[in-house]
């Protein structure tokens, strides 16, 4: 197999038949990235809940399903980042140094997105980094628009393009 020229950045999300709002957000901030930095989607099947919240005793095991789902998607050896309300708080200027970082180590990065329940805290630990978007709990289907958006805005500070002027 022949290597790539350039690490990938890949959001693997739990979820699926996402509002045509979610998926025009992602698909507007993925196409407007550079070149070299392609950003890809990925959806993993969510385990089936039911009608309500499920009782704390189920959770785990739903997130232990989804959490091996999250597993069996990652490219090999990539850079997991786990993103999470009670994970690192950057600022979009760290964000881009710390991909500038990831980027120059030429490996895919890979950042996983749980459900509305979270996500499996084994997953959790193995992740080389554990993010937040925001201190406040956001829709999943939400942070996937954010996060392609704070991608491109880390793309274009370290390329200096204008688009941000924070």
């Amino acid at each position: 197999m022949r290597p790539r020229s350039q690490p990938r950045l890949n959001i693997l999300a739990v979820g699926h038949r996402m509002p045509a709002w979610v998926q025009a957000g992602f698909e507007e901030y993925a196409r407007r990235m550079p070149r070299g930095m392609r950003l890809s989607l990925k959806e993993v099947r969510p385990e089936p809940r039911g009608s309500g919240a499920p009782p704390a005793a189920q959770i785990e095991r739903i997130l232990k399903a989804e959490g091996e789902r999250l597993r069996g998607a990652l490219p090999e050896s990539c850079l997991l980042v786990a993103l999470d309300e009670r994970g690192r708080s950057l600022t979009t200027e760290r964000f881009a140094r710390h991909l500038a970082e990831w980027l120059r180590q030429g490996r895919d990065v890979c950042f996983a997105i749980g459900s509305a329940d979270g996500l499996d805290a084994d997953l959790k630990r193995s992740a080389h980094l554990m993010l937040s978007v925001s201190a406040m709990t956001l829709p999943h289907q939400l942070v996937r628009v954010i996060l392609a958006e704070q991608l491109y805005r880390a793309a274009c500070l370290l390329q200096h393009h204008p688009y941000h002027r924070g």
